[in-house]
């Protein structure tokens, strides 16, 4: 099982947040729900200290993500606050969140089950340690929280008992939420040819392709669609190669404005970023952002938001190639600034833009809570395959899939 999972992107799996206080029993549940040790588990508070996630296969769901968090009331110092920060991030990328539940006050927790509720996020509720209540004190304890209006179980950590149950909820509420999404959508179907235009990042691993590429790779396999992949040094090759123009042709969003001046008239033309656009986020929101791009003038700040942590190199697309264009169109003093990883700022009202790159490291929820965050504050949001698109006034020429 665990070969199986390991071949699953985390990026493509469901992500299970587990939320409660200091020493409710959130590892011990990780821990019984996963059959490993997986988290630390002691009596001692805060032993925990960051989110600590453990891939899996569930029947009835497929590929999971556990996200271990720290204890949520854990703000007495510093480092407390860290951890609770790092839950918070940690519920940014959940699609179903776990809330377990102790004998205290649910004040604290109501909270955060309004706030997962409010944003989509499915919520089952556990009671963790069972056996420290008796039948009555158990059934006075259900009642109780039955004004959250979510579905409850409860758990012995020790013995397991209610492990099944527990899984029993989550298939259901995962299935309730489970999208069927594809990157290509409607850009292509049975009969059609494809061309990927894959030329090699030099940030990307050694010997390997980058995410987007294997992704849509493994997407045409899927719908039986044939394709051929090569790079701009055999771009003529390619076609030679195919007995008919591709129907489509996705490209690295850099080679826009080459692969456009060589492509067959009647090929279609998109790029690997603009599809993760609207197969991780909401790309009519970032249509929306990419038309300001033309506004923006010298002393505005733009945020370049980029997830792989990887270390900068010359002619880094996020924070040179971009930067670049957009102080050629807006002026040398607009003023940009790079958040990399999971890191986003807390404040963002104080940008005219932000750019999120495609995403294929981040699984859809964290990428939309990263939009609604953008649209709350009223700050427009694009992507780099858009922005790079109209920068080079190519985007009228772009394909984009349906969103």
């Amino acid at each position: 099982m665990e070969q199986i999972a390991s071949k699953v992107s985390s990026a493509n799996r469901m992500h299970i947040g587990v939320f409660g206080r200091m020493n409710v029993g959130k590892s011990t549940f990780v821990n019984r729900l996963t059959g490993q040790e997986v988290s630390i588990v002691s009596d001692m508070e805060g032993t925990t200290t960051d989110v600590v996630k453990k891939p899996m296969e569930i029947n009835g769901i497929g590929a999971v993500l556990f996200l271990d968090t720290a204890g949520f009331d854990d703000e007495a110092t510093e480092l407390g606050k860290q951890r609770v920060a790092a839950s918070r991030k940690a519920a940014a990328m959940s699609d179903v969140c776990v809330m377990l539940f102790g004998k205290e006050d649910d004040a604290l927790e109501k909270e955060w089950v309004e706030s997962f509720l409010s944003k989509g996020i499915g919520v089952l509720g556990v009671i963790a340690k069972k056996d420290t209540y008796t039948k009555e004190e158990l059934s006075a304890r259900l009642k109780s929280l039955s004004h959250l209006h979510i579905p409850l179980v409860a758990m012995d950590g020790a013995t397991g008992e209610g492990v099944g149950e527990v899984r029993k909820q989550l298939v259901k509420i995962c299935g309730d939420r489970k999208e069927e999404r594809t990157i290509l959508g409607n850009l292509v179907a049975k009969g059609d040819v494809v061309l990927l235009m894959m030329p090699q990042d030099p940030q990307a691993p050694q010997a390997r392709l980058i995410q987007p590429q294997v992704q849509t790779i493994r997407e045409l396999l899927d719908r039986g669609i044939v394709f051929l992949g090569a790079t701009m040094d055999n771009f003529s090759e390619a076609l030679a190669a195919l007995e008919k123009e591709p129907d489509l042709i996705v490209t690295d969003s850099q080679c826009f404005a080459q692969v456009n001046a060589l492509k067959p008239a009647n090929s279609r033309l998109t790029s690997f970023s603009v599809l993760f656009a609207a197969y991780k986020g909401d790309i009519r929101y970032c249509l929306e952002g990419t038309k300001t791009i033309d506004a923006l003038k010298e002393g505005d700040k733009v945020l370049i938001a980029e997830i792989c942590t990887h270390a900068p190199m010359k002619e880094d697309i996020g924070r040179e190639k971009i930067p670049a264009l957009l102080r050629k169109k807006a002026g040398k003093n607009l003023q940009i600034d790079v958040c990399a990883g999971s890191d986003f700022p807390e404040n963002i009202k104080e940008y005219a833009l932000i750019i999120q790159c495609g995403g294929c490291m981040f699984n859809r929820r964290h990428i939309l809570s990263r939009t609604q965050k953008a649209k709350d504050a009223g700050v427009p949001m694009t992507n780099y395959g858009l922005a790079i698109a109209h920068l080079n006034g190519m985007l009228d020429k772009v394909v984009l899939p349906d969103a």
